[in-house]
């Protein structure tokens, strides 16, 4: 379907909304408050209760949004509400080790904010903040319908819409369906979609914690053997732990009491930030590379892990799914103003290709880092050490790095403009 003339072809049967979003986590609201600034309408579906989405406690997780995605959150209005309850990240600082013996080398990498023009790198934000922001918004936009407790177990396309069966047996039906249902996407799965990738041997232990002393808003990454420490500031004077364990390893960690936990974590935290202490849940999240082989098909695309999850070592998950939403409502917004058939393979097309590329790239970046720096070969540590060593020195190098860790490179989507 590459003739610009059948993508032009009017869809006229009668749709419950333009786009069927199916997951309602992060991804799928945003892309619904994204298409519902181009006037587009849609359905957000999703399996889990509105009461469990919208839970408001503490659970411990929390996002590095980069400038590019808090530009994002700008454009859709939600960065007003979240703005003061999020923690500027003002300084990177990433070093290479082991646990209870610190940094080995004197050679690191040290971003600071102060370099770029821009400001703060990024914002940290936390999951329930986030979350009810955007669940709020939808819920108050009239082009966004949801339906909570809605399981998907049928989809099919035809040429002129796209139809999901709910396990009520209710159909849903419009333009085109896009699976935001994350790694194991059922949306990918039932378009025959297959995933290519790998385990990396490696859990995340997640948490937060409280601190004695301030950390100035500084992220810190330590790389170990197992697998990196990311010590992440929150606002006040705490951070988000995100510490990379193998399997057997991060099994036994999880298992521990609470002080016996932290007992295990304080060696490699070590005590620049003074006496610790947990505050709010402990989590484990299996670490692999999962990225579908193609982003669309006949009347549907998919968005965030549910196109591409990857290793959470450079805190770009989120980004890069939010960096899918902006992208794909342009181009949605864009073919609908030429009077185009939104859903048509040419259409979807131009999406797949602006982000297959950016999405191969950083999921490859993020892959040779973890293998070059989970493990403790002597040839090996030297190589990344005086790495990083010569990056740092080179102020261009230096920055340029900074930009891309902003989010702040590439063909941006005119949402994550300045």
């Amino acid at each position: 379907m590459d003739n610009p003339a059948l993508a032009r072809i009017s869809v006229s049967m009668k749709h419950d909304a333009d786009i069927l979003i199916v997951g309602g986590g992060l991804n799928g609201p945003a892309l619904a408050l994204a298409l519902s600034r181009a006037g587009l309408t849609s359905c957000v579906i999703d399996a889990a209760p509105q009461a469990v989405l919208a839970e408001a406690g503490f659970d411990g997780r929390s996002y590095a949004l980069a400038l590019g995605s808090v530009r994002l959150l700008r454009n859709l209005g939600l960065w007003g509400g979240l703005a003061e309850r999020a923690q500027p990240m003002r300084e990177i600082k990433v070093s290479d080790g082991r646990a209870g013996e610190g940094a080995l080398s004197p050679f690191h990498l040290h971003f600071d904010s102060g370099e770029m023009e821009e400001g703060a790198m990024g914002q940290m934000v936390e999951d329930r903040h986030l979350r009810a922001a955007l669940l709020s918004a939808i819920a108050a936009d009239p082009r966004i319908e949801t339906r909570y407790e809605a399981r998907v177990v049928a989809q099919v396309t035809t040429n002129q819409s796209a139809q999901v069966t709910l396990a009520t047996g209710e159909l849903l039906t419009g333009q085109m369906v896009i699976g935001a249902d994350g790694r194991k996407s059922g949306t990918a799965e039932r378009a025959g979609i297959k995933r290519m990738g790998w385990d990396y041997g490696q859990t995340a232990l997640v948490c937060a914690i409280t601190h004695e002393r301030p950390h100035h808003g500084i992220a810190h990454q330590f790389f170990m053997p197992p697998g990196p420490l990311a010590i992440l500031p929150l606002a006040g004077n705490r951070s988000s732990i995100v510490w990379s364990e193998t399997h057997a390893n991060a099994a036994a960690f999880h298992a521990l009491s609470d002080a016996d936990y932290l007992a295990m974590l304080r060696p490699r935290f070590g005590d620049f930030l003074g006496a610790i202490a947990l505050d709010g849940g402990r989590y484990t999240y299996p670490l692999n590379l999962t990225v579908a082989e193609r982003f669309i098909a006949p009347r549907m695309a998919l968005v965030g892990d549910a196109a591409h999850g990857m290793h959470p070592i450079a805190g770009q998950g989120l980004n890069a799914g939010l960096r899918d939403v902006a992208a794909l409502a342009q181009v949605l917004s864009e073919a609908r103003g030429r009077g185009e058939d939104i859903s048509s393979e040419l259409v979807l097309r131009r999406y797949e290709q602006w982000r297959r590329f950016d999405t191969a790239a950083l999921a490859l970046t993020t892959d040779l880092t973890n293998r070059l720096f989970s493990n403790d070969n002597p040839l090996l540590r030297l190589v990344r050490d005086v790495g990083m060593g010569a990056v740092n020195a080179v102020p261009s190098l230096r920055r340029g790095l900074m930009r891309e860790a902003a989010g702040l490179t590439g063909d941006l989507p005119k949402l994550m403009r300045g």
